[in-house]
């Protein structure tokens, strides 16, 4: 499986705080807000407001994000912090 380290995308050794995620596939709602670390109601706000990727139904009770999409978020996120 293809992953990318969203910490150091350089280094193959994990520090406590890196998290490793797949380049491609899904991410549910705990493991995006573990990546971006806000609350649940400004996450589903920024959703309504067209900040952050609106979500995917892979079923009537899952839900989830495109990881393609949050690793863009993380790396716009960069950008204007920079």
């Amino acid at each position: 499986m293809n992953t990318m380290d969203v910490t150091t995308s350089q280094t193959p050794n994990l520090a406590q705080n890196e998290i490793m995620v797949p380049l491609h596939g899904f991410l549910r709602l705990g493991q995006v807000l573990h990546l971006i670390p806000i609350g649940k109601t400004t996450w589903w706000d920024g959703i309504k407001e067209g900040r952050y990727p609106k979500p995917v139904k892979l079923s009537d009770r899952t839900t989830a994000w495109r990881v393609e999409d949050i690793l863009a978020l993380i790396q716009a996120i960069s950008r204007s912090i920079n």
